[in-house]
């Protein structure tokens, strides 16, 4: 039989039917005939090739040519992630005219899925008909549906097709498909400017979003732009994306507020939770419960579920079971975490005084729910502040604390004119005896509005000051409180307030004084992006999700502290590269810990972690990976500092593999090597991108 311009022999007819399990004797010359990718082209249909005949890059047949006469097994089908894979093919596989009716009832039920979804503003919904559809190779078509629908459409499904796509990454559509989804959008951006004049602006406005809300790669501006003409308007599209949205400053809070259109605040959250526990109270639907507390999306905000809880537990007695055995439930599932359950009981002891007035028994009965908790295993007794049967009496006199503030700012005065940390240590000491709380957020806020008011050189005094005095988080983020609450009054004095304390509160998080979590304690007391406080936090974590975020922020004053003459950051990094080579050569391991605890900057340890890497996966020398065990080991460099470290030579990576080509094979099997020595977390999530390199490379 004739195929491709030759004949088969009896012989290869019955290696090719042993290896296909198929009668080639029953397949007509036509559906025979090999496609460029090793799959059987369907020739009632028209190429989609632009040369008829003419074999695809690297593939293995075409017009004369015998390669590919085994792969005629029906069940193949492109693979995205093939580096020979064509994207204008709409059905490259064997199976093509099944594929067209499928791909059209996929293309029909996106479209009724994204007007209900538009209708309905239900995410669940949407997501669960998407996975109906069990087609995943159609997803990206999903995406490019809903943007375009959205585009033609007002801000608020603008900014709902931003969260559904969000939602659905990763779980339900893979990084691929998204990618796929965008590339076809931009390459149809000539087409969808004819019915919506703003094209350019708002499908730009929709890649900057993805960009942002890291559904999709930077990178993939650049090489987009490399694919398409020099005068569609695709090109405006991206550049518009990368020159006019993800280059300006504070790009990420711009971009994410644009279409927003309802806020919520601090009363509305309230009123939900308490609706919810009265309905729970009523009906004991406990499903019910957890799906409205996880609906609110604000764990941040969830000891005012525990607190309210309490409170409904003490005034409505016979309901002090099942509102109990809801907090349980909720704390042992970690939809609340321990955290914010010490935080609702912490606040349940703060007023207890003010419901006494209104529940006799107030604080018996308050005694006997954190009794019946902690016997339960939910709750952790020795972490929660201190309950009196007495009536409590202010922790704080306020001429006692009046002196505390004048003292204060002598303190910090004389501090800025010496740069002398340990006499500010003894100074506290003699004023602070007790380490109290309230008097520690007292310092932090006299400290900060005294640097705010003065040069870039007192500002990186105060903070070197502050990760230098190593206050409980608690009393850090009690005093950036108060700061944002006085921030109108400081306004007056300076009107980048702020800016200021943005930059303050984002340095506290790279010098390791707060966790990342505790931004979130501070923005619960400010809830609304209106306000000052969520201005500040969504500026402070702007700067915290820049590119190099930490070497950025440890630079923002330019040094200046006389204690300790800044952050000098190269000096510090040239410092770190001699004592890993020295070690690497054969030197002494204790000699190395030493240097680096030396080095006095244990917030900066991820890049000990990241240059040790980068040398073990160029040399292939395991010697600094013993040097990170021990330093692990000994808890010099914590489990933040190893993801941030592993993270940064994610980052690194494009350019890693020009002089070390199998760099990132290396680097995923030493991150499962650290997951499993417990350096990082189980949940560290390399890039998508990674794994499709990866998986390219070995196909």
């Amino acid at each position: 039989m004739n195929v491709t311009g030759g004949f088969i022999s009896d012989e290869r007819r019955e290696i090719i039917q042993s290896a296909s399990g198929s009668d080639i004797s029953s397949k007509s010359p036509r559906s025979t005939q090999v496609h460029g990718k090793g799959s059987p082209v369907n020739h009632d249909r028209q190429s989609r090739s632009p040369i008829d005949g003419r074999p695809k890059k690297g593939g293995c047949g075409g017009k004369g040519t015998w390669g590919g006469l085994l792969d005629t097994d029906s069940s193949y089908a492109l693979d995205p992630n093939d580096p020979n894979y064509d994207s204008s093919e709409e059905y490259g596989h064997p199976n093509a005219r099944k594929s067209a009716p499928d791909f059209d009832a996929f293309k029909k039920k996106a479209t009724i899925i994204v007007e209900e979804y538009f209708a309905t503003d239900d995410v669940d919904s949407a997501t669960n008909e998407l996975k109906e559809l069990a087609l995943p190779s159609y997803n990206y078509y999903f995406v490019k549906k809903l943007v375009s629908m959205a585009m033609d459409r007002h801000d608020h499904e603008k900014e709902m097709a931003a969260v559904l796509l969000s939602a659905l990454y990763a779980d339900v559509i893979d990084a691929p498909q998204v990618y796929r989804g965008f590339s076809k959008l931009v390459e149809s951006a000539d087409d969808l400017i004819v019915d919506i004049p703003d094209t350019v602006d708002i499908l730009a406005l929709f890649i900057a979003r993805a960009v942002v809300d890291d559904i999709l790669p930077p990178a993939f501006l650049k090489k987009q732009i490399a694919l398409l003409p020099n005068d569609s308007k695709g090109v405006e599209v991206l550049e518009r994306a990368e020159k006019g949205y993800l280059a300006a400053p504070m790009h990420a809070e711009i971009i994410e507020r644009r279409w927003r259109v309802s806020k919520k605040t601090v009363e509305d959250v309230k009123a939900r939770i308490n609706n919810l526990l009265i309905e729970y109270v009523t009906s004991g639907d406990k499903k019910e419960a957890y799906r409205c507390i996880k609906d609110l999306k604000v764990p941040f905000f969830h000891h005012e579920i525990v607190k309210r809880a309490l409170v409904m537990a003490m005034e409505r007695r016979q309901a002090e079971d099942r509102l109990l055995d809801l907090l349980k439930e909720v704390a042992e599932e970690g939809l609340i975490n321990s955290s914010q359950i010490t935080k609702g009981f912490d606040r349940m002891i703060d007023t207890i005084e003010d419901l006494s007035l209104d529940i006799p028994n107030a604080q018996r009965i308050l005694k006997s729910l954190i009794s019946k908790a902690t016997s339960d295993g939910w709750l952790c007794a020795s972490s929660l502040r201190s309950l009196s049967l007495e009536p409590r009496k202010k922790l704080l006199e306020d001429n006692f604390t009046r002196t505390f503030k004048l003292k204060s700012q002598s303190i910090v005065q004389e501090y800025f004119l010496t740069g002398d940390i340990s006499e500010v240590f003894s100074c506290l000491e003699a004023e602070n005896r007790t380490s109290s709380g309230e008097l520690n957020a007292i310092f932090v806020k006299r400290l900060i509005t005294l640097a705010m008011d003065r040069k870039n050189r007192e500002k990186e005094m105060a903070s070197v000051l502050l990760s230098s005095l190593c206050f409980p988080a608690d009393d850090v983020v009690n005093g950036f409180v108060m700061l944002i609450e006085s921030a109108d009054d400081t306004a007056l004095d300076n009107p980048v307030v702020v800016e200021d304390l943005a930059m303050f509160l984002a340095r506290a998080v790279v010098d390791e004084v707060l966790a990342p979590q505790h931004l979130e304690e501070v923005g619960s007391q400010f809830l609304g992006t209106d306000s000052i406080g969520g201005k500040v936090l969504q500026m402070a974590k702007s700067l915290l999700k820049a590119r190099l975020s930490g070497e950025r922020i440890l630079r923002c004053w330019g040094g200046g502290g006389s204690s300790r003459p800044g952050w000098a950051v190269e000096d510090v990094k040239h410092k770190i590269g001699k004592l890993l080579e020295e070690y690497e050569s054969g030197g002494d391991i204790r000699e190395a810990y030493r240097c680096i605890k030396e080095l006095g900057m244990p917030f900066f340890h991820h890049e000990v972690v990241k240059k040790a890497m980068v040398m073990v996966m160029e040399k292939k020398n395991d010697r600094l990976w013993g040097l990170l065990a021990h330093c692990f080991g000994s808890g010099l460099i914590t489990m933040n500092q190893m993801t941030k470290g592993f993270s940064r030579v994610e980052e690194s990576l494009d350019d890693l593999a020009l002089d070390v080509p199998d760099a990132r094979k290396q680097f995923l099997a030493y991150v499962e090597k650290a997951k499993t020595t417990g350096w990082l977390d189980s949940s560290f999530h390399y890039g998508n991108s990674i794994n499709g390199k990866e998986n390219g490379a070995c196909q």
